[in-house]
């Protein structure tokens, strides 16, 4: 690749962009790849600043495009799309496939949203994500859309069942931290196998870029899961009912860990047709960390007095977050990296007893090999909510956190590696939504 990348390096400095602009960016982008495919070569040179057309006419664009191709071979497809933000400029990377070798390309737009350069980004060698086996491209189409939320647009995909009309409509919530749309963990992307398989399956479904993944200045000062989650959650919900393909009394939300999690506070302030609560703590957040901690200390065999210490200093603000109330510390006090409002929301949340109270369908499900969110959880929800009409479990012994296959507990290294969700998932999931 070093044989042209230089051609398509120009002036790189900071990137940033609007939220409102990350699709129109992305989709330029394609375009290009577009209108270079196609030959439209003088089409493709208009899609850059005006500072940068006259170092790139269309011969050499063509130039560039006939390297690509004796390197990589014919251009088929876009497989993924990234954004990141620095300074005044915004990045976009594509994936791309090509008949020989994928290939990342790096396209560089500047305040004016106008593409000032692209350059072939070194290739990484980390195992890549693959689609499943269940994928079937004629089954349903996507659509990259932003949906309004506060003063945020957010980056979402729509999946939608091929010439599909009233069908249900799924909402994909993510975990805990940062998340792009399909809540990409290493190897494997969880939310994109759900939706794509559901699709099959006549379901559509909603997932999108979670807001600390683009925003993380609003997670300053004090905060709580309704900013991180719960807000976000609703305005998608709300989003998907007026889908015109969808019907809008079958909107379920799927939740994931922590979204599986808070689904049942996100459930009782709007009108759903069920939840799905997937890998999803019963017990408080404090606890499944408690747990991990002293998961990963027996597994790293660490017997130094350090390791003890670390151990044990863990256990101990873990305790202590478990008791905070509002008059405890201020809201905005740091406690294990997160403010103390946060805790404190948390503190007095049951989302069991919250579960118990709704008149929506549940279905709740469970990795027996998940390391992060343990069976103990998955039996609290099923003694929790044992007798209450309209819930359904079901464990999946040797899948992990992720849904994918492990045959054992192991670690974070296993998400590294080539898996999907698993195709009984997938089934089980769509049989229980259609149900009449």
């Amino acid at each position: 690749m070093r044989k042209y990348k230089l051609l398509f390096l120009f002036l790189l400095m900071g990137f940033y962009a609007s939220a409102q602009n990350i699709l129109a960016h992305i989709n330029t982008a394609n375009d290009f790849f577009d209108k270079l495919d196609q030959g439209k070569y003088t089409e493709a040179q208009n899609l850059f600043d005006d500072s940068v057309k006259a170092k790139l006419p269309p011969a050499t664009l063509e130039k560039i495009w006939k390297q690509i191709q004796d390197n990589l071979g014919k251009f088929e497809s876009v497989d993924g799309a990234q954004n990141k933000t620095q300074g005044e400029y915004q990045l976009v990377v594509l994936d791309c496939k090509f008949t020989n070798d994928t290939q990342p390309f790096q396209f560089v737009f500047n305040k004016t949203n106008k593409l000032v350069g692209f350059f072939a980004l070194p290739k990484n060698n980390k195992v890549a994500y693959k689609l499943p086996v269940y994928n079937n491209p004629s089954s349903y189409v996507e659509k990259l859309i932003t949906i309004k939320s506060g003063n945020h647009e957010l980056p979402a995909m729509l999946t939608l069942p091929r010439d599909s009309m009233n069908c249900p409509v799924v909402v994909l919530v993510h975990g805990s931290g940062p998340a792009d749309m399909d809540e990409t963990v290493g190897a494997q992307k969880p939310f994109k196998d759900i939706a794509i398989g559901l699709a099959a399956k006549g379901i559509a479904s909603v997932r999108y870029v979670k807001r600390s993944t683009l925003f993380p200045a609003d997670f300053k000062g004090a905060f709580t899961t309704k900013l991180e989650v719960e807000d976000d959650a609703l305005n998608v919900i709300a989003y998907a009912k007026k889908v015109s393909q969808v019907d809008s009394q079958k909107v379920y939300l799927f939740g994931h860990s922590l979204g599986g999690m808070l689904a049942p506070r996100i459930a009782s302030k709007t009108n759903l047709k069920g939840i799905i609560l997937a890998s999803a703590p019963a017990r408080k957040l404090q606890d499944i960390s408690l747990e991990q901690n002293n998961y990963f200390y027996t597994l790293s065999k660490d017997t130094t007095k350090a390791g003890k210490l670390a151990l044990a200093d863990a256990e101990k603000q873990l305790n202590f977050a478990k008791t905070l109330t509002s008059k405890t510390l201020a809201p905005d006090s740091i406690i294990l990296g997160l403010p103390a409002s946060y805790w404190v929301d948390l503190n007095e949340y049951n989302q069991v007893a919250t579960a118990k109270k709704l008149d929506d369908r549940i279905l709740i499900i469970q990795g027996g090999n998940d390391f992060q969110v343990s069976q103990k959880d998955y039996n609290l929800w099923v003694s929790g909510l044992k007798g209450k009409k309209q819930v359904d479990f079901k464990l999946y012994p040797l899948l992990n956190h992720l849904f994918s296959f492990a045959s054992e507990k192991g670690s974070v290294s296993q998400y590294q590696e080539q898996g999907n969700v698993d195709q009984p998932v997938i089934d089980d999931v769509a049989s229980w939504i259609l149900q009449k």
